[in-house]
């Protein structure tokens, strides 16, 4: 499978034709057209995966909107005067859109549109701006709503709404840790990140003023899906609808960019339906070799504690993520890997234990997103600022990667963190 992929083959299409081989040799060629048979219909009429489409489809109406440049221009009156404070408000705007987006790559994408341009005006060092700019587009997955936990979720089959619960408290952790590595970055030397000429007060408040929609959206969506009044599906949905209303209304969607967005959407949504068909293939083979079954017994008979074992699975997650896509890792490891955390003692309910762990996962992949030698994050950055060689947007990155080790130590010596508004809101 790592060989039809190194020669190109998309990684769903890899996934489906080794699993679909493996069936075969070890049921048999009927065994699989059974499987064939129904797999794919069972699959894509879980009425669970609609929300992925209805998250991205919200994000591209955002993106198309201009919504993003609001946020940027929002946060950057509001910190800009301070040294460091366009990067700061890069991170912040960063947060905010990933509360309507739920895509790394679009946040990415769309905040270093905005971001760029401010900090060539205001002679921000490069690797600061790029690495700012790469690491913030990771909260896009972190703060929820987020693609990557809906697919968690449903792989391992937990809930969803508790998920998003879990990923907000570590999510604000993430933005608070890059907002101070930006801080100590620019007190140690000045020249990374001039402060920007300050705005008036009238200035400040029409740029909040502007931005109040995406705010209400974001906090409908979260808000409503935490208090129980909607599902997930239901709150993509509204979130969705609310973007493309207020784009509509302040006349920043027309048709052109209503149909980019659908094609968009139709385009993302199929590339996660191949890779997730590929990947229930690809995991019924296994199942039938009794891989996850063995791995597990194997990890047990090493006598390792809980957490060493836990810890030697986030560091493979951190180096395969190095080196592959996000979704195609957490799909090819969770078999594997879910059942063997399942069977650990960590003094937590079975229940908790897996919402933690794709906590875990979650920040993993993130540092994965911009960690070399193919942070995909970095890709993106490096696509928009061509004048940049990649390995200066690398070592921008770096600091923000020494904090995602700290915080990834931090939740996991402490499960609590990513567990509290679970238990208080459950």
């Amino acid at each position: 499978m790592l060989v039809l992929m190194a020669i190109r083959m998309p990684v769903g299409l890899a996934m489906l034709v080794v699993g679909a081989g493996g069936y075969a040799w070890l049921a048999g060629p009927l065994a699989l057209m059974n499987l064939v048979k129904t797999t794919p219909y069972y699959l894509f009429s879980n009425y669970t995966l609609s929300v992925i489409p209805l998250f991205i489809l919200m994000g591209a109406f955002a993106e198309r909107s201009g919504m993003s440049r609001a946020l940027f221009s929002a946060a950057n009156m509001l910190v800009g005067h301070f040294r460091g404070g366009i990067a700061m408000a890069t991170i912040v705007a960063s947060t905010l859109f990933g509360a309507i987006c739920g895509s790394s790559v679009a946040t990415t994408a769309t905040m270093s549109r905005a971001a760029l341009p401010a900090f060539k005006e205001y002679g921000y060092a490069d690797r600061l701006a790029t690495g700012t700019c790469a690491v913030g587009g990771t909260l896009g997955i972190l703060i929820p709503p987020s693609v990557i936990l809906v697919i968690y979720a449903i792989s391992t089959e937990q809930n969803i709404a508790k998920l998003f619960m879990a990923a907000m408290i570590p999510g604000l952790m993430a933005a608070a840790f890059y907002l101070v590595t930006i801080r100590l970055l620019v007190a140690r030397d000045p020249t990374l990140g001039p402060a920007a000429d300050p705005v008036g007060t009238k200035a400040k408040l029409e740029a909040i003023a502007a931005v109040w929609p995406v705010l209400l959206i974001a906090a409908a969506v979260v808000g409503g899906i935490y208090g129980g009044i909607f599902t997930p599906t239901e709150g993509a949905s509204v979130g969705a609808a609310g973007t493309l209303l207020v784009g509509i209304v302040r006349r920043t969607l027309g048709w052109k960019e209503i149909r980019e967005s659908l094609i968009q959407t139709a385009g993302t949504s199929g590339m996660i339906f191949l890779i997730l068909l590929g990947a229930e293939f690809f995991n019924g083979f296994l199942g039938l070799s009794q891989l996850p079954t063995a791995a597990a017994e194997w990890i047990a008979g090493l006598g390792l504690p809980a957490y060493g074992v836990l810890a030697v699975l986030l560091l493979f997650y951190i180096l395969l993520g190095a080196v592959m896509d996000e979704m195609a890792m957490i799909l090819l490891t969770l078999p594997v890997f879910f059942p063997i955390v399942s069977a650990l003692d960590f003094g937590l309910t079975g229940e908790e234990t897996a919402i933690w762990f794709g906590i875990l996962v979650l920040v993993v992949v993130g540092i994965g997103l911009t960690a070399p030698p193919v942070g995909l994050n970095v890709f993106v950055v490096s696509a928009l600022a061509r004048d940049v060689p990649i390995t200066r947007i690398y070592r921008g990155a770096l600091p923000f990667l020494a904090t995602d080790v700290v915080r990834l130590s931090v939740l996991v010596l402490f499960p609590g963190l990513s567990l509290a508004l679970v238990r208080l809101l459950s």
